[in-house]
């Protein structure tokens, strides 16, 4: 995914450092450009074309004329994830950002008080420590502030029957796939489960060549069940087999990339990124299946929540993952140029997703079952053995498991964990593996005095001191 950067005043030299942290995000091409006293500048990688004045997805938008502010309808109805940056009237600078964040955006003030943003924290460092989180759905400018398009609106659950419901589901999921399809051969992470091995069998008719890409250490789950799907829809399939100390090694890059220290982010992000790497060498863009627990309810506590909240707590989750799950398929594709697709969160899939009813998401009965109409959506679509089979967290399916957290267990002792575990900020470190993270990450980025724009997981576990 391509990555932006600038700054509210004629500056590109400095634009110029902060793009240099963000080459990463993009080897095709890159450009720094002057306009109304506003300095832009991108990297695009070459799954994409180079930024126009009307390009809305993904890019910042220059030279010429500039386009008149985009009118917060046509935001909401924008298909494709963008980040948008552009001059809009005489010296004044327009940001917005897709409505569920799948596209990162930072800013904040320099120094002197110009307005600053860029795709990633680390490219923010370069001119400033006041760091936030640009919100998802929303437009900016000086003289409007802050703007929401996508503000939340009530949506009346669908009438239809069962059988139509699943058949209208499952041909927006289809749609959605192949509207991000550019080339006859693409790629797909593919752990085995239901929702990656969905994507993976919407995608295959549509393509002369799928690969497909699982990780894992030896003897994992993911690996198993992933060749299983690769062999039944006869891609071209790639296991990655890793050790420990592969993991240990990459982690500090990980969360370089990653920008977070949370500990089960982290944990989910390191295979993430060493199948990214991989995948990288055969294809420059792969599907993710991320978003389908969120929208049908494939998280184990969800089962006990009684029906009328679970539409909330589902809206809820499915609007947090701009800072948690988002951000780790983002992060982990970007660091190797890769462009990385989230069919299950295309805006006609969400909204059609958020109108079906709680008791057609989670089936109660003798043995309830999570994302119910997804399965029945997929029923001739994937084998049986695939179609009900159980979730399973994402480091567990690879193999990790507590491996991490054994690891940290044994570097950092009881007394440490006491006196570190507590941040300037206010903020509690949950576990000695967050803390073993957090040291990595102070590396990094040193001692933030605010880190809100940094999302740690719902309902991490806590370690006692």
């Amino acid at each position: 995914m391509a990555g932006i950067a600038g700054i509210d005043s004629r500056k590109p030299e400095t634009v110029t450092r902060m793009l240099g942290r963000l080459t990463h995000r993009g080897g095709a091409g890159s450009k720094v450009v002057e306009q109304d006293g506003i300095t832009l500048g991108a990297v695009w990688p070459e799954a994409h074309v180079a930024p126009t004045p009307h390009t809305l997805r993904r890019y910042a938008a220059w030279d010429g004329e500039s386009p008149p502010l985009p009118d917060p309808a046509y935001l909401e109805q924008e298909s494709a994830p963008f980040a948008l940056a552009m001059a809009h009237r005489p010296k004044t600078l327009l940001l917005a950002r897709d409505p569920l964040g799948i596209c990162p955006l930072y800013y904040g003030r320099a120094v002197s008080g110009e307005l600053c943003f860029a795709s990633e924290v680390k490219a923010l460092l370069e001119v400033t420590r006041d760091i936030h989180e640009f919100p998802p759905g929303t437009w900016f400018t000086r003289e409007d502030g802050f703007q929401p398009f996508d503000a939340p609106q009530a949506k009346p659950a669908l009438p239809a029957q069962t059988a139509t419901i699943a058949f209208d589901l499952r041909l927006r999921l289809e749609q959605a796939v192949c509207r991000t399809i550019r080339e006859d051969e693409t790629g797909s992470w593919l752990s085995g489960g239901l929702d990656s091995s969905a994507i993976v069998a919407l995608a295959r008719p549509h393509v002369r060549t799928l690969h497909t890409f699982a990780a894992g250490l030896d003897g994992a789950p993911d690996l198993r069940y992933a060749q299983e799907v690769a062999e039944y829809f006869d891609t071209t399939h790639h296991a990655i087999v890793v050790t420990l100390e592969q993991i240990l090694a990459a982690l500090p890059d990980v969360i370089y990339h990653l920008e977070s220290f949370d500990a089960l982010l982290v944990r989910s992000a390191v295979t993430n990124y060493l199948v990214a790497q991989y995948a990288a060498n055969y294809t420059n863009a792969a599907f993710s299946g991320e978003g389908a627990d969120e929208l049908f309810a494939g998280y184990s506590y969800l089962r006990d929540l009684p029906a009328a909240q679970l539409p909330r707590e589902l809206e809820e989750l499915t609007g947090k993952l701009h800072n948690t799950a988002l951000q780790r398929v983002d992060r982990s594709a970007a660091a190797h140029g890769l462009v990385a697709h989230v069919p299950f969160l295309d805006p006609d899939v969400v909204t059609y997703a958020q109108r079906i009813s709680p008791d057609l998401k989670l089936r109660r009965g003798d043995e309830t079952t999570e994302k119910w109409i997804l399965r029945q959506a997929l029923v001739d679509v994937l084998p049986d053995a695939v179609l009900w089979r159980r979730k399973t967290k994402f480091w567990q399916g690879t193999g990790i498991s507590d491996l991490l957290a054994q690891h940290a267990d044994q570097r950092i002792s009881d007394a440490d964990f006491r006196q570190e575990r507590q941040l300037a900020n206010g903020w509690v470190l949950n576990t000695k593996e967050e803390l073993l993270y957090y040291r990595m990450f102070r590396e990094h980025f040193g001692d933030l005095a605010s880190l809100d724009w940094m999302g740690r997981t719902k309902g991490a576990p806590r370690q006692a001191a």
